[in-house]
């Protein structure tokens, strides 16, 4: 078995990304912790156990993509957040 098929590697790398979110808040990082926990726990079931590198990467990012469209859908830019300007200063 490959380092990549470790469930233990993505659980591990689940836990840096999310210690990088907690660094740098930006969003982006906890996306991808998120995608890193989802395959390590996939793994640890037992499903895609013997994937190769390349797919083991596809659906960590379809993971990571699907887990960031969800936290944007919940934690987004708030009603209000965002001035809309109807009128110049200049008229």
């Amino acid at each position: 078995m490959s380092w990549y098929n470790e469930w233990w590697v993505w659980m591990v790398v689940a836990l840096l990304l999310a210690i990088a979110e907690i660094l740098i808040p930006a969003w982006i990082f906890f996306g991808f912790a998120l995608g890193a926990l989802f395959l390590g726990a996939m793994i640890w079931i037992g499903i895609g156990a013997s994937m190769s590198l390349a797919w083991s990467l596809v659906v960590f990012a379809v993971f990571s993509l699907i887990a960031y469209v969800i936290l944007r859908r919940i934690f987004g830019v708030r009603r209000g957040q965002i001035k809309i300007w109807d009128r110049d200063i200049n008229d």
